[in-house]
Formats: C-alpha cells, sequence, structure tokens
C-alpha cells in the first residue's frame, strides 16, 4: 500500500501547471535545436501538452493519457520507424533537463535524480522502438515511476 503522506513525482514537481509550462518552453526550444528540430518539425501544436499528460501519468499523476490516447501502446506507436539515434536521444534529455532548470523545477536531489532515471529510460526506449522492426505490445502497461523504485512490470 503506498504511504498517502509521501507525494508523488507529479505532485512534487507542481501538477499539470509545471508539466504543460515544461513541455511548451522544452518544445519552443526544440524549434531551435540543430539535432531535434528536424525530428519534431511537423509535430502538431497539441503534442507538447500530449507529452505533458504521458509525463503526468508516468510520474504517478492522473491517468488522462490512457484514458484519452491509448496508453503506453500509443506512445510506442508514436516511435515506431523514427530511427532515433544516440546523439538525439541525449540531446532530448539535456534540452529537457536544461528546461526544467530554466523554468524553475525542482531541483533537489531526490526528485531530479528521479525525473533523470525516467528520461534516460524512457529515451533509451523509444530509440529502440523506432528502429526497423520494432513492434507495439497492444498490452504493454503504462510505466510508473516513483522516488527511486520501478513498480509494475518493468522492473528489473
Amino acid at each position: 500500500m503506498a504511504d498517502k503522506s509521501v507525494p508523488t513525482l507529479f505532485e512534487w514537481l507542481g501538477g499539470m501547471p509545471a508539466l504543460d509550462r515544461l513541455m511548451s518552453r522544452f518544445y519552443e526550444r526544440v524549434k531551435d535545436d540543430p539535432i531535434l528540430a528536424p525530428i519534431f518539425a511537423n509535430m502538431s501544436g497539441d503534442h507538447p501538452h500530449h507529452v505533458a499528460v504521458f509525463l503526468a501519468e508516468v510520474l504517478g499523476g492522473p491517468t488522462g493519457y490512457s484514458e484519452q490516447f491509448g496508453g503506453h501502446p500509443r506512445m510506442i506507436q508514436r516511435h515506431l520507424n523514427r530511427h532515433l539515434t544516440q546523439v538525439q536521444r541525449r540531446q532530448w534529455v539535456s534540452l529537457l533537463l536544461d528546461t526544467a532548470d530554466q523554468i524553475g523545477m525542482p531541483d533537489d536531489p531526490e526528485f531530479r535524480s528521479a525525473l533523470v532515471g525516467y528520461l534516460e529510460w524512457g529515451s533509451r526506449l523509444a530509440v529502440i522502438n523506432s528502429q526497423p522492426g520494432a513492434s507495439v505490445d497492444q498490452k504493454a502497461p503504462m510505466p510508473k515511476w516513483g522516488w527511486g523504485e520501478v513498480k509494475g512490470p518493468y522492473k528489473g
């Protein structure tokens, strides 16, 4: 049973307003990034909010991404055949963390360690799922990230 006195990562970072701020600012910066701009050149205007809703669910917030967009299988599907590289992945993580600093997200070591852990795991999974031959498991559960431990089927 979860300890209700410990906030989720979603609560700790400031909830949906903070994630929307983060992703809006991040994708504004992506447009000027020579490594990332080509990947997101045809990004829809609601892409930043969709990613914020996904991150909210992963970090312990509302389950809106699963309810509205199809959960983790949908996110995996969005990466199929994108041929992402490690250079692009590292730049994505780096720029996102720099943007978190820029907008004043919590910078305590415990939160940042958990956030970096998820971004490393998730971005590496995105690269794997973007390569030729990758497929979507329609039953893939949504990852749930917490304070230093992975919960669910993804734990090692």
